[in-house]
This record gives C-alpha cells, structure tokens and sequence, in this order.
C-alpha cells in the first residue's frame, strides 16, 4: 500500500426511508440514497462518552451452546444428515458464532441474501437497517439437496474434514445458487481470477441452505494463534477493563511499517485532541483465507508482536486481535463489511486508506477499484451512520527526515513511494529498506519469512499480484 494517511473524520447523515413496497419477514423497504455533501466535513462527535458503541441489531450475537449442552447437541448432530464443510465455510461459522455479523443467527436465507446482494444491508423487524454488503452463505451441490428434500427434516449436522460435528443448521431454507449473479454483484466483474470466488464460488454447488445456526463448540484452529481471536464480546470486555472512551480500528492483511504506524499514533493524538480522554487502537489484521501472494497469518503476526516490541506502537493503548473472517478483495463492496464487523466489536472509529479490500484487476494491467471509491463509499454506506470514518492522506518516505511522514505537495522530490510490492520485493533479495521505514525487528520477520520460502524450494514464491 503506497498510501498512508491522517485524520479526517466524516460522519454521515440518516438517509430517509421511503413507503414500504413489498413485504417478506424482513419487512424490505425501497430507499433512496444521496450524495450529502455536508458528509465531507470535518466534524467533532457529537458527545464524549466512556460507552462503546451499540452493536448492530441492540446486542452481539452468541452462537455457540452452552457446554452443558454440548454432549447432547453432538449426539443430536449425528442422527441428522450431514453436511461437510470447507476451511472458508468453517470459517464464516467462526464469524457468525461470535457475533461479527450481527445480528444474522446462521447461513443466509434467501430474503436476507437478496438484501445483501442488491442493498448491501438488512432491514430488520422494526424498521431498523444495519449494514451487510458481502454474503454469508453456504453452499450444497444437486444430490445433497435431493437427499435434504426428500428427507422432510428442518435440521441437518455441518461436520468439518475429519467427520466431527461442528454446528446443527436449524430451519432451513434451500434455494437457487446464481454464481455469476453473486460474483457480478460483490466484485463488480465476473473476470476470471477473483481470488475468493475462485476459491469458493465457481466451483460450489448449484444451491444455498440457510438456517439458524447452534455451534457446538468454540471455533479453534490449534495453531498457536488462538489466544489472538477474541471475539466481539471479548473485545468489548477488554475495552472496558482498559475504559476506553473511544475504539479505533485498524484492518491490514500486510506487515506493519512506520507508515501504519505514523497513521495510528496521529490518529490517537487527533481524537486526544477532540476531548477523549482514553482512545484505545484495536489493531485487527484479517485472519481467514488470504490470496496465495499474501505473507501468511502466523509470520504478519510474529511481525506485529515486533512493532509492540519496538515501541513502534504503544502496547499500553493498543489490542491486537485477529478478525477471523476470510478475505473476498471486493473493494467497495467489501470494505462495508470490515467496517461493520468492527461496531459489533464496539470500535466507533474506522481508518480506511487508499483502494482498502482492493486488488489488481486479475485480466488487465490496472486497479480493479478506483483507489477512492472505498472511503467514498463509507462515508454515504446505508447502516453504518454510527461509525465514524477516518479516511487516509498520502504519506511516504521523507529522505530528508529519513522516516515516513504525511506528503507535502511543495517538495514531493523529496518523498519516496514505496509500495507493498516492492516492500515484499526487497526483504525477498535480503535487501534492506531505507533506515526508517519499518522496525528492524519487524523488517528480519519479514526477511526471514521469505527465507523460509527459498530454503523449500518445493514451493515457489508466486508472482505477487499488485495490491
């Protein structure tokens, strides 16, 4: 990311529901969005409060069972018939367990995957809309169907790869899978090599099952990380402990620099500055699938733990934590969705900067999105009028403080730009950034990642796709 920024924050207006034109248990609304230029101006919160901010919905969602139920829930799950799940479908389960998509209960029906797709948001029973703009559901070929069918039951087991029961999937509702439609719609193209659709689109079955979800069991993946997963809940619990009167979050699925850090730290002395008096960073790096390219959760981890170690950032004012949700690299459209999770983590403050959730287009040699239709987007989204978006100004390498500082037009020829290509180019030849750039402890995590690679030479480096 060649981009880094400081402090604006934009705070959207209520867009006015129109009459109601058709019904479904949602009660779906027509509703007209306009560009609201006030929307672009700098403005202090209306209040200073030591509250975190509501979740979606009036509270976070809870799917996991109860432990004295959980002997009886597996002995359920095993008369039912069974549904295998992937590593992605296991773990959307994660995110709905805990409560990241509130207030969804389980797999997308139908209604609520139609509002997804066309509004990027759900209208509940009251009246209310909250954000959803990528879908959350889960996908049975033809013969899975016709045996759910014919069978007549309303519950079926989801099981993972060794056969263990993981959830029970509860008054369900199976219908048509459109592929190109769902792809159309969330990545704006149905070019081929969509990392994720690649991965869990265009080869899935020809239907949807959608249900309320009983997770059997907090989600674990036993690979040392699990104490970086809290969940929304936990979250929340943390902040408090910390009084935190305000939440800013931050996404990355890339190593940490002193861009990102410069970023943050200016980000806390700004809302100081507005009358909190305790603003915590929730430094929250994506945990779920990740296009081939990307360095792998387990060494971005190591190397933020060097950040803190560092004293790059402050440990006192800062959580770490993974997002367990897998990655789409939807743009637009999916940057929605990361902002939203995060309220239900109670952040009221969300940083985007330059193309956030984008990729290069995987045909033509360009950006699939528009480096700033991501933060434009944010800023007039249906369902996220709550959250506060801090939108980037660029910043780089400044040769002459030799540090990454915000850009100043008036000697740019003094500014270095140094992409997340590059970045990845130069620790892959052992080569070492300008002095400044990133920690050294975090730069050798780097380095010896890409060491790792070349000493198996079984797996190549692939060819990174500019981000």
């Amino acid at each position: 990311m060649a981009a880094i920024a400081s402090l604006q924050i934009k705070t959207p207006t209520q867009s006015t529901p129109l009459p109601k034109t058709f019904k479904t248990h949602f009660r779906l609304q027509s509703i007209s969005y306009k560009h609201n230029p006030t929307r672009n101006l700098t403005r202090k919160p209306t209040r200073i409060s030591c509250g975190l901010i509501e979740p979606d919905g009036g509270k976070v969602v809870n799917l996991v069972v109860p432990e004295f139920e959980r002997d009886l829930k597996k002995r359920e799950a095993m008369d039912l018939l069974k549904i295998k799940v992937s590593r992605i479908d296991l773990e959307w389960i994660h995110v709905l367990s805990e409560g990241w998509a509130s207030p969804l209960t389980g797999f997308m029906r139908e209604s609520e995957f139609l509002q997804t797709l066309h509004f990027n948001s759900l209208w509940l029973g009251d009246g209310s809309v909250v954000n959803m703009s990528v879908p959350i559901v889960l996908d049975i070929d033809d013969a899975q169907k016709e045996r759910i069918s014919g069978s007549g039951s309303t519950s079926v087991a989801l099981i993972d790869g060794s056969d263990n029961p993981v959830a029970i999937l509860n008054n369900i509702e199976i219908y048509k899978h459109n592929k190109e439609e769902r792809i159309a719609r969330t990545w704006g193209t149905t070019a081929p090599g969509l990392p994720y659709a690649e991965e869990a689109i265009t080869g899935a079955g020809d239907w949807l099952i959608g249900g309320d979800l009983e997770v059997i069991q907090p989600i674990k993946y036993h690979d040392g990380l699990d104490h970086y997963r809290l969940s929304p809940s936990e979250l929340r619990e943390e902040f408090e402990k910390r009084n935190a009167d305000a939440v800013f979050a931050f996404q990355l699925r890339n190593p940490v620099h002193n861009g990102h850090a410069l970023l943050m730290t200016d980000t806390r002395r700004r809302l100081l500055q507005m009358g909190y008096k305790n603003p915590v960073l929730l430094l929250h790096p994506l945990g779920g699938f990740t296009k081939a390219d990307d360095v792998p959760l387990s060494w971005r981890m190591k190397q933020h733990q060097k950040v803190l170690e560092d004293g790059v950032l402050d440990p006192e004012n800062t959580v770490v934590s993974i997002f367990p949700s897998p990655m789409h690299y939807a743009g637009p459209t999916e940057v929605q969705w990361h902002a939203k999770a995060r309220i239900n983590a109670g952040a009221n403050f969300y940083i985007v900067g330059r193309d956030p959730a984008g990729m290069g287009h995987p045909v033509e040699k360009r950006d699939l999105y528009n480096a700033d239709h991501g933060k434009k987007v944010l800023s007039m989204a249906p369902g996220l009028e709550r959250l506060n978006i801090l939108p980037f100004k660029v910043a780089a390498y400044d040769r002459t403080q030799q540090k990454m500082e915000f850009f100043d037009p008036s000697r740019a020829q003094d500014f270095l730009f140094i992409s997340g290509t590059k970045m990845r180019t130069l620790a892959k030849n052992r080569e070492n950034p300008p002095d400044g750039f990133m920690c050294p402890g975090g730069w050798e995590v780097l380095v010896e990642y890409y060491d790792s690679l070349a000493a198996n030479e079984a797996g190549r480096v692939p060819e990174p796709i500019p981000a």
